[in-house]
């Protein structure tokens, strides 16, 4: 209950958090949707050629990078920049 009723304006995003959301946000949402799109599609390939464990390893990165571009979305939305940078 206590850490609910702290001010937001006390709470900032360190030096980490603020470089990657700077950098985050110059990419365009749909650039993760492409590539996780682009992993789907050369996982699959490489399952109907026979390459099952590229294949796995690849299929892997689909859900990380839509996580990703998720995280962008929020970033461009609701990163630290925005309450920051208010006057």
């Amino acid at each position: 209950m206590a850490l609910a009723q702290m001010d937001r304006a006390s709470q900032t995003e360190g030096p980490v958090a603020k470089a990657i959301e700077s950098q985050t946000s110059k990419l365009p949402s749909d650039t993760f949707l492409w590539a996780a799109i682009g992993c789907m599609a050369t996982s699959a390939t490489l399952q109907v050629v026979g390459n099952k464990h590229a294949s796995l390893f690849i299929g892997q990165w689909a859900p990380t990078l839509l996580i990703m571009g998720l995280y962008n979305k929020l970033v461009k939305q609701l990163g630290s920049d925005r309450t920051e940078n208010a006057v």
